[in-house]
């Protein structure tokens, strides 16, 4: 799993979720220098872009696990600093990983990975996510443009028992990676992003963290007044939770 910073959004628009997906596609698809076929850094059997998080299942082959996902950690964070003219960490600390040491295991992750859409209340039905590698399951996905490895899955899961899985929410208590805090938010991102568009025009929340100190600190008091979290207005905008903080009890 890759979080952003802060628990910060890391994707904005289309762009972002295709660009990841891009250098997502270059793990596993190396070249030389003469444009010569390589062997893949890894094998990628699920995935599910978040707002603000990643989450890979994959099997490495000859490099460790820091070494096959460094690539993609530090491609798509140039990517999106040069993208919106931000500096500094992108990700929260390196990533976490945990090993998957049997099948019993293994499914689990694969359904919790697609399900993490349906339990966020983004979706209805797992299929109606656009940006998680179940439409490569069910055929919507075209082949050449698949990342993951299906058939291999499918070999030792028929699809429709794996749809019958993937389809039956797990557990509420299960977590897996990523231990989930309890926050009240009392008003949507999407309704924050409307505010900063309507009050501010301001189109991409992520540069509040670059304006000047009284110009953001009037934007973040506007958004807490209208019952923005501390958390939640850190992620969307990029000013660090303890910032917003000392502007909220300083007011």
């Amino acid at each position: 799993m890759l979080r952003g910073i802060n628990r910060q959004n890391i994707f904005e628009d289309l762009e972002d979720h295709a660009s990841m997906l891009m250098y997502m596609q270059q793990l596993i698809e190396q070249y030389d220098e003469l444009g010569n076929r390589l062997p893949p850094l890894c094998t990628i059997y699920a995935y599910c872009l978040m707002s603000n998080h990643v989450h890979i299942l994959l099997k490495v082959h000859e490099k460790e696990i820091g070494d096959t996902i460094k690539p993609l950690a530090v491609s798509y964070a140039l990517y999106f600093n040069r993208k919106y003219s931000r500096t500094g960490h992108f990700f929260q600390d390196r990533f976490k990983s945990e090993p998957v040491n049997d099948i019993t295991y293994f499914v689990t992750l694969l359904r919790y990975i697609h399900q993490n859409p349906l339990k966020a209340g983004i979706v209805q039905h797992v299929a109606d996510y656009e940006w998680s590698s179940w439409k490569e399951y069910i055929g919507e996905v075209p082949t050449p443009l698949c990342l993951c490895a299906t058939r291999a899955v499918c070999n030792r899961i028929p699809l429709e028992e794996l749809r019958d899985l993937v389809e039956t929410p797990l557990a509420d208590g299960l977590q897996c990676l990523d231990v989930q805090e309890n926050v009240r938010i009392t008003i949507g991102d999407q309704d924050i992003r409307q505010f900063l568009l309507q009050e501010y025009d301001i189109a991409e929340p992520l540069r509040v963290q670059a304006f000047e100190k009284e110009l953001r600190r009037e934007i973040v008091l506007a958004c807490l007044d209208q019952g923005a979290g501390f958390r939640q207005l850190s992620r969307l905008t990029g000013v660090p939770y303890g910032v917003i903080h000392r502007i909220f009890d300083r007011r």
